[in-house]
């Protein structure tokens, strides 16, 4: 048999909030064992000659906590196993041990499977002290965060929120960063040090820019966001989305957004593709920013329609995708390794075909050509079908017999012309043409698409050259004759 583990709280750091149960478990214990020294109770402690060892030692000798936290969990496992039947370990940590102890939860789930005996006993928590000195009720709505990991995504601006772990100036500045992400810079936050600890005690009111400006940040400090009601600090939130879209769908709501269909915003989802592709072309931040707004709308509203009759919702879109990017991503979430671009494609593909196999599917019965949207734009599919046929080999050697086929397309379309075959040969022709223009895009590295988008952009300004030319002289490209206006353009090569 070995010895027993009993963890004690030692409290938020007023020696008079200490039970008489506690103390009497620390003046009888075999072995005392703290997490660390720097705590109020300490002074109390030696004067009742309870003798104690500290861990503060672990926290110096490893390089992040967790390493910290799993060094004293193995030190207090050893201690038990090696130690005698009937002898009490004793591990006291500040404040409540259920409360933002890592080595609690440690010694919890593996003490159980070294039949090692594990009992905890309660102390005042620094929440405790924090609901009376900051003045609020949980009831209201509450969330306890750790400075350590926190994240923008778990700010939930209805909440009271109390952020612990706040050791010091740099941990200070990443909650600053992670609250400025929801609440503005101005916003009221209050800094807590040493709650309830006579002539420690500090509570200070800062706007939110100024919280890692504040001095006496250490292992008694937390940080304060009061719930808010105001909807604005909302609106930076994916839930609110998704409600105010759900409002506009409701009876209640917008009565144009209540009469569409899947089918009716078909159009606007692709002609709000079209607009963010614009703004990066136009390298337009702002404007960008703008679009992918809209675009997301369009996300929502086919989600929301779903939702109604019960099929899935917006959330279960966002599952599917995470799920997506972490099963394709074998070298970034798994084991696989990918040391470029190239093979991390490699990786993507295999995993896509995996997924088949999971569905019942067989990619080696479906065609090299299956997966390409059939309502892409001509010059993109034409792009993509060639893609897919070049990997498994149906493709030309070198540019150089793609230059002999656009010849040869090129003559078929000009005798088509010339001879007056029907004008559907003509369209035929035509496209052939212009299927073996985009295989020359391929052995470019280019995407034909953007090439021709870049072309009409040029177009477009040296015709507004041209139009700007003859405004100056008093015309327009109406009263203008062809000569005029090529000259013109010649004028427009060299200067845009």
């Amino acid at each position: 048999m070995s010895a027993s583990i009993t963890i004690v709280g030692l409290g938020s750091g007023n020696p008079d909030r200490l039970t008489m149960g506690i103390v009497k478990t620390l003046q009888q214990a075999s072995e005392v064992y703290i997490r660390t020294k720097e705590h109020p109770v300490m002074s109390v402690l030696d004067e009742l000659q309870v003798t104690m060892q500290s861990f503060d030692h672990i926290y110096e000798a490893r390089d992040s906590f967790p390493e910290v936290y799993a060094s004293i969990a193995d030190t207090l496992l050893a201690k038990a196993v090696s130690g005698q039947s009937g002898s009490v370990i004793v591990y006291a940590v500040p404040g409540h041990p259920m409360v933002a102890e890592s080595t609690v939860q440690i010694l919890r789930e593996r003490c159980p499977r070294e039949g090692i005996e594990l009992t905890i006993l309660g102390g005042e928590s620094f929440l405790d002290e924090a609901f009376i000195r900051l003045g609020f009720d949980p009831i209201e709505g509450f969330q306890l965060l750790d400075a350590s990991g926190l994240n923008a995504s778990f700010l939930q601006p209805q909440l009271h929120t109390v952020i612990g772990q706040v050791y010091d100036t740099f941990t200070a500045s990443d909650v600053k960063l992670a609250l400025m992400e929801l609440y503005p810079e101005d916003y009221t936050i209050t800094v807590g040090h040493a709650l309830g600890v006579e002539g420690q005690e500090q509570i200070l009111q800062v706007p939110l820019y100024e919280l890692d400006r504040v001095d006496g940040y250490g292992n008694l400090s937390l940080i304060y966001a009061p719930r808010s009601e105001d909807e604005m600090l909302r609106q930076r939130t994916f839930t609110r989305l998704h409600e105010i879209v759900g409002i506009l769908r409701s009876p209640g709501g917008c009565p144009w957004d209540q009469e569409q269909t899947h089918e009716s915003i078909r159009k606007n989802l692709i002609e709000e593709t079209y607009e963010v592709i614009e703004t990066i072309d136009e390298d337009d931040p702002e404007h960008m920013q703008e679009e992918l707004g809209d675009l997301l709308l369009q996300v929502m509203l086919h989600s929301q329609m779903e939702e109604e009759i019960g099929t899935f919702n917006v959330f279960d879109v966002i599952q599917g995708l995470n799920d997506k990017l972490i099963f394709r991503h074998p070298h970034v979430f798994g084991q696989t390794q990918a040391e470029d671009a190239e093979a991390a494609l490699q990786n993507w593909e295999q995993m896509k075909a995996e997924e088949k196999r999971r569905k019942g599917l067989k990619p080696e019965q479906a065609s090299v050509l299956d997966g390409i949207p059939k309502d892409l734009p001509a010059l993109m599919k034409a792009y993509k079908l060639q893609k897919k046929a070049s990997k498994v080999g149906f493709d030309w050697d070198q540019i150089s017999d793609v230059f002999l086929k656009i010849e040869e397309e090129l003559a078929e379309l000009r005798e088509a012309v010339e001879k007056g075959f029907d004008p559907e040969e003509q369209v035929a022709e035509l496209g052939d043409l212009l299927f073996a223009a985009s295989n020359a895009a391929r052995f470019l590295h280019a995407d034909p698409e953007e090439a021709l988008s870049r072309t009409n952009r040029k177009f477009i300004r040296r015709f507004h050259f041209i139009e700007e030319e003859l405004r100056a002289r008093g015309k327009t490209v109406e009263e203008s004759t062809l000569e005029e206006m090529d000259a013109i353009w010649q004028q427009a090569k060299n200067q845009v």
